[in-house]
C-alpha cells in the first residue's frame, strides 16, 4: 500500500469518527416537567398567579427573561412542561409582584413537584410581626366562615331529605318522627332562619296527622290524644316563629310567609281554633294575592265545617272573586245557601235563595267528575231544577 493510500484511509477514519461524534451530540434529551401547588400564608390556594422558571440567576430581576411559565388554577395548582435540564429558579408571581421562589434542579425526563407553601416556617419567619398578626386574624375569621358554611351545608342537606320524606309520607300519613327530630336539631343549630322553623312546623303537623290517622284506625278520638294535640300546637308555634323571623329579615319572602300562614291556619283548624285559623288564611291571602283563591277557599271550608255558614259564604265569595275557576268555593257557597231555602206554604215547593242554584251549576260545570257532584245533582233535582247535561260526569 502506498503512503498516499495510507494517508487517505487515516483521513477517512478520522472523518468517520468525527461524524459519529456529531450524531451523538445532536441526540435530543427528554423534556422535564414541574408541577405543584401554591398557597398563601393563611393556607388558602393562590388562584390566578403565574409560576415562571429561568436558569438566569445573575441578571437583575427586572431584566430577567423567563422562557417557561404557567398559571395557577382555581385550586392553586400549576404545571410547566417542556423544560430542558438545568438549575432553575422558580418564581411565583402575583401580578408583577414576586410572592415566593424555589430552587430546582432538573435532569432529562424529570417530573418534579415544586410547591409554593407560604405557611412554611422559613417563609413565615421572613414576615414582619404585623404581617404575621394579620395572617392569624385572617385565619380565625376564615375558620369561622368555614364553620358557618359547613353548618349551612348540613342544614341544606337536612332540608332536602326532610322534604323528600314528607312528600313520600303524605299519601299514607306515614310516620315522620325521625324528620321531626332532624328539624328540631336544625332550628337549634340555626334558630334565626325562618325557613327552618316553617319546615319544622311541616314535620310536626305531618306527625300529628300520622298519629290522628292511627287513632282513627284504633277507634280512638284523635282530639283526646295528647300527642296529637302536642304536635299540632308545636306546629302552630313553629309556623308563627318562622313567619315572624322571615318578616324581620333583610329580604322578607312573601311566598314563604303566605305558605307559612296557610299551614298555620291548617294547624289551628285541626286544634279547633277556627277564628285564629281564619285570620291566618286571611293573612296568607294578603301576603300572596296570586294564590288568594286557594287560601280563601281553605278559610271557607273550615268555617263551613265549624257551622259558621255566613262567614263561610263570605269567604267563598272572596275565593270565587280571586279565582273564578276553582270549583270548591262554588260548592261551599251552594251548601251555605241551601240551608237558607224556604218552603212555599201553598205549593209546598222548596225555594233556594238567590245565588244557590247558580253556584251549584257552576260547580258541576267546573268539576263534573268530583265525588260531590252526585250530591249536587240530587239537590238541584229536589229543587225542580233542570240539570244541564253538559255538566254530566265525563267517561274516563
Amino acid at each position: 500500500m502506498t503512503m498516499l493510500k495510507k494517508t487517505l484511509m487515516a483521513t477517512a477514519a478520522c472523518v468517520a469518527m468525527l461524524c459519529g461524534s456529531a450524531a451523538g451530540a445532536q441526540t435530543q434529551q427528554a423534556p422535564s416537567t414541574v408541577h405543584g401547588h401554591a398557597q398563601d400564608p393563611a393556607g388558602a390556594p393562590i388562584a390566578g398567579a403565574t409560576v415562571k422558571l429561568t436558569t438566569d440567576k445573575s441578571t437583575d430581576a427586572k431584566d430577567r427573561k423567563y422562557p417557561f411559565s404557567a398559571p395557577t388554577d382555581a385550586q392553586g395548582n400549576y404545571t410547566v412542561k417542556g423544560l430542558t435540564p438545568g438549575d432553575y429558579v422558580a418564581i411565583l408571581f402575583k401580578g408583577d409582584v414576586q410572592a415566593d421562589y424555589q430552587m430546582v434542579t432538573l435532569k432529562a425526563g424529570d417530573d418534579k413537584t415544586v410547591d409554593f407553601d407560604m405557611t412554611r416556617e422559613e417563609y413565615m419567619k421572613s414576615l414582619t410581626p404585623e404581617q404575621r398578626k394579620e395572617i392569624e386574624e385572617y385565619k380565625k375569621k376564615n375558620a369561622s366562615v368555614s364553620s358557618a358554611n359547613a353548618v349551612i351545608n348540613r342544614l341544606n342537606a337536612t332540608l332536602k331529605t326532610v322534604r323528600a320524606d314528607l312528600a313520600a309520607a303524605a299519601p299514607t300519613k306515614g310516620d315522620v318522627s325521625a324528620d321531626v327530630a332532624s328539624m328540631k336539631e336544625a332550628v337549634a343549630a340555626k334558630a334565626d332562619v325562618g325557613l327552618l322553623w316553617l319546615t319544622y312546623g311541616d314535620t310536626l303537623q305531618a306527625q300529628g296527622d300520622h298519629l290522628a290517622a292511627e287513632d282513627k284506625k284504633a277507634g280512638k278520638a284523635a282530639m283526646s290524644d295528647p300527642d296529637v294535640l302536642q304536635n299540632y300546637n308545636d306546629a302552630a308555634d313553629a309556623y308563627t316563629k318562622g313567619i315572624a323571623l322571615d318578616g324581620q329579615g333583610a329580604k322578607p319572602n312573601p311566598l314563604e310567609q303566605a305558605i307559612g300562614n296557610n299551614q298555620l291556619g291548617n294547624s289551628l283548624a285541626k286544634l279547633g281554633k277556627v277564628s285564629e285559623a281564619s285570620a291566618a288564611f286571611e293573612a296568607a291571602s294578603r301576603v300572596d294575592p296570586t294564590k288568594a283563591g286557594m287560601y280563601y277557599n281553605n278559610e271557607a271550608a273550615i268555617l263551613f265545617n265549624s257551622g259558621q255558614t255566613d262567614a263561610a259564604l263570605a269567604a267563598a265569595d272572596k275565593a270565587i272573586a280571586a279565582d273564578p275557576n276553582r270549583p270548591d268555593p262554588y260548592f261551599i257557597k251552594g251548601q251555605a245557601l241551601i240551608g237558607k231555602s224556604t218552603m212555599d206554604p201553598k205549593t209546598q215547593k222548596l225555594t233556594a235563595p238567590p245565588g244557590c242554584v247558580e253556584a251549584y251549576n257552576k260547580f258541576l260545570e267546573l268539576a263534573p267528575n268530583d265525588p260531590k257532584a252526585p250530591e249536587v245533582r240530587e239537590v238541584l233535582t229536589s229543587l225542580g231544577e233542570k240539570i244541564d247535561t253538559t255538566f254530566k260526569a265525563k267517561k274516563k
